[in-house]
């Protein structure tokens, strides 16, 4: 193993910090806390009614601290590690007599599992005990549950009760059993051990049987000795199945391991059977009480910011995401209700029932881009895994016609303009309110539309004729003298925007610019953000520079992020001076997507994945593995000279064969699975069109170029064949792409 002051994948100190906030997480699908935090969540359960609804308190067992010996004096060496090999959390007291370690984990495989262990071992001759004391501040109390003491169930402690109100009014009280291992307050190495381990684990589910089901199975596990090592071992899995990393700055390195590990915490282990979504709140499942980390709501940060990077290394959990969508669909059509629209107003702040439980009614009212948010993932999954089961069988075309229907309620019609004008909106830059025609939400109303229409022809449904008319003719706020975009009507250059708002169109909202109005918005709204605003603006600009290849002014604005990155263990907060949500998975999400879709240019559309990679300063070379396209399991990487792709393996005989089709040669290159020697092509741009057959197994190097990963195709197929499966009106189908194309995702063209 590499030294743990170069390795990106541990993060060690000597001490924690000072702010108990900036602790690492302790994190699986089911459960959430901090390393020595007095409190944990259960996924999915809520105290307070509407408004009032927050993460139900649990208080936490696994809060104990491993304290030295009496006598060890100035020898002692303490060192903290989160090791996100393993998911582990170690912290060691050790002097030339012993050693200490404790261990932290949520179980990978048992995720109704926490669990820690105390390991002594003696490093000197000698057999008198060695005895080390544990610090509990254990208390069977909550503020948002009441909770009862009931009997033992296999020598573990029980613990009961309801939430005290419930989501809805005259809704029920959620159910939580939790059963843990009793600590000591000390633990000995008797005379003539070398060395023993002490493991205890805290189990929570929602009915008794359901705890004590898994208790047992924990238990099964421990009588093995296998309770870390299995844990470790689906870890070792994970990281084996999908990674993103570069030749490049040991900061970023680390920023980027810390991120995807920190995200993939709060994912199910692949293959898992049953898991039930509750969405993905900006703190995560370790935060969320009332008054932190916004109370452990659903927000449009699971949709706009996480999900992307998820849906490309874990498409199950991306389906599970647009679950918890499908199942608060009814939440969502009484939000439009409410308000006077048809429809689907998905709320700004989500919990289980859909309901809005914003606190403050401006954001629930006014922020209505949440929708567009919502559906663009719904869009991305399709194009990316073609799973026609989610949207005709399993809500998914509720979904995205239910919004569709909001949105033509929503919208008015401006006979001076002859333009749909959408009125009375709040931004993503959330120092505006009330204003007109926002130009990042009416682009989302077209692509909503557009997607619904295309959506519509592809599963034989009728397409409602004001849909594509709204698309066609809602305001899209230019300012053709200045070569921009203003943010909404009336906005004037030089006001100040709280974060990414304008410069999300073209990525990740598609939305087609040429490269000039593309920089004048950078430029125009770089200089006026504030500096005070959320972790994921500075990486949406940092895109924006690397579609307009000026990978030095991308890495500067990338560089920005680090700001919100606190030491040792990479525990992102919301704002740059560490006030705001933490663990800040949204801003993590953002820094992501400028690494994965950014420096290599991968963009999802209709035809395939097209890729046009460039490599910021200082970074030499980058690699993207495990992502996953229509059932096939991708590895790109790519240096300043060179791109290779592999095939890795395909989910079944159903998964299409793909290839590389290269531009501006349209040369196409098959992409078979399997692990091969690279066989190398030197295709440039004066290549012939033609196909470069592969023997199976072999990756494909090329010079670098932009292209399109796609279905593979028949060498005779014509324009006409070569669109995928689905049948998207013209406006969806990429051509291929020439100098001078316009930047971001094909979609409605700009003025």
């Amino acid at each position: 193993m590499a030294d743990a002051a170069e390795d990106p994948t541990l993060f060690t100190a000597h001490a924690l910090p000072s702010d108990p906030r900036l602790w690492p997480t302790v994190t699986n699908a089911y459960l959430g806390t901090r390393v020595y935090h007095d409190t944990l969540h259960v996924s999915g359960v809520y105290n307070g009614t509407l408004g009032d609804t927050h993460r139900a308190v649990l208080p936490s067992p696994l809060n104990v601290r491993l304290e030295a010996p009496a006598g060890t004096g100035q020898q002692l060496t303490e060192t903290f590690v989160l090791d996100t090999n393993t998911g582990t959390f170690l912290h060691t007291l050790e002097d030339p007599s012993f050693r200490a370690a404790q261990r932290i984990f949520a179980h990978r495989t048992l995720p109704h599992v926490l669990a820690f262990s105390v390991s002594l071992a003696r490093l000197a001759a000698g057999s008198r005990p060695v005895t080390v004391h544990l610090q509990a501040a254990f208390s069977p109390e909550s503020p948002d549950m009441d909770l009862r003491v009931g009997p033992d169930f296999r020598g573990a402690r029980y613990l009961y009760g309801h939430t005290l109100a419930p989501e809805l009014p005259g809704g029920p009280q959620q159910e939580v059993h939790m059963l843990w291992t009793p600590v000591p307050p000390s633990l000995t190495l008797g005379e003539g051990e070398e060395d023993r381990t002490w493991e205890f684990l805290t189990v929570v589910g929602g009915s008794q049987a359901e705890a004590q089901t898994h208790l047992t199975e924990a238990l099964q596990l421990q009588a093995r000795g296998a309770l870390h090592s299995a844990h470790a071992q689906a870890w070792a899995r994970l990281w084996a199945g999908c990674g993103l990393d570069v030749a490049g700055p040991l900061v970023l390195r680390q920023a980027l391991r810390g991120a995807l590990y920190y995200l993939l915490s709060a994912l199910p282990q692949p293959g898992t059977s049953g898991y039930v979504c509750h969405g993905l709140s900006p703190g995560g499942l370790s935060n969320g009480s009332r008054e932190e980390c916004y109370w452990g709501h659903v927000f449009w940060d699971q949709d706009l910011w996480m999900f992307p990077s998820v849906l490309m290394f874990h498409p199950e959990a991306a389906r599970a995401l647009l679950e918890y969508r499908i199942r608060t669909l009814p939440g969502a059509l009484d939000n439009a209700r409410d308000l006077g629209y048809q429809g689907a107003k998905f709320a700004w702040e989500s919990a289980g029932s859909g309901r809005e439980v914003c606190p403050e009614d401006i954001y629930g009212t006014q922020e209505i881009h949440v929708n567009g948010a919502v559906v663009l993932a719904f869009q991305l999954y399709y194009h990316s895994t073609q799973d026609l089961q989610l949207f005709r069988e399993a809500g998914g075309w509720d979904v995205v016609s239910a919004v569709a229907e909001f949105w033509c309620s929503r919208v008015e019609w401006n006979p001076g303009e002859e333009k749909y004008h959408l009125r009375g909106v709040m931004p993503p830059d959330e120092y505006h309110s009330g204003v007109d025609n926002s130009v990042y939400t009416n682009v989302l109303v077209q692509n909503s539309l557009r997607f619904a229409a295309a959506l519509a022809r592809d599963l034989g449904q009728p397409v409602p004729p004001q849909w594509l008319e709204v698309a066609d003719n809602i305001k899209v706020p230019f300012d053709a003298e200045q070569n921009f975009h203003p943010e909404f009507d009336g906005y004037e250059p030089g006001e100040e925007v709280k974060q990414a708002d304008v410069v999300l169109l073209g990525y990740p909202i598609p939305f087609s610019l040429s490269p000039r109005v593309r920089r004048r918005n950078l430029e125009v709204y770089e200089a006026v953000t504030s500096p005070r605003g959320p972790a994921m603006t500075w990486s949406m600009f940092a895109v924006g520079w690397m579609e307009l290849k000026d990978p030095r002014r991308a890495w500067d604005l990338l560089q920005r992020s680090f700001a919100n990155i606190s030491e040792p263990f990479k525990v992102w907060t919301e704002n740059a001076d560490g006030s705001g949500a933490v663990n800040f998975l949204t801003g993590m999400g953002g820094f992501l997507q400028a690494v994965l879709f950014g420096f290599t240019g991968l963009r999802i559309t209709p035809a395939g994945v097209t890729f046009d990679p460039t490599c910021p300063r200082g970074v030499a070379s980058v690699r993207a593995s495990g992502l996953s396209y229509q059932g096939n399991q991708l590895d790109v990487s790519f240096c300043e000279d060179w791109v290779t792709l592999e095939t890795r393996a395909r989910a079944g005989p159903w998964a299409p064969p793909l290839e590389a089709e290269l531009w501006p040669s349209q040369a196409r290159l098959p992409l078979p699975p399997g692990k091969q020697r690279p066989q190398t092509h030197p295709v440039g741009r004066g290549s012939d069109p033609q196909r470069l057959p592969l023997p199976a197994g072999r990756t494909v190097s090329f010079p670098r170029s932009a292209g399109r990963i796609q279905r593979s195709l028949p060498q005779e197929a014509d324009a006409a064949s070569s669109a995928p499966r689905t049948s998207f009106p013209r406006r969806w189908t990429p051509a291929p792409e020439p100098a001078g194309r316009p930047l971001g995702t094909p979609g409605p063209s700009a003025p």
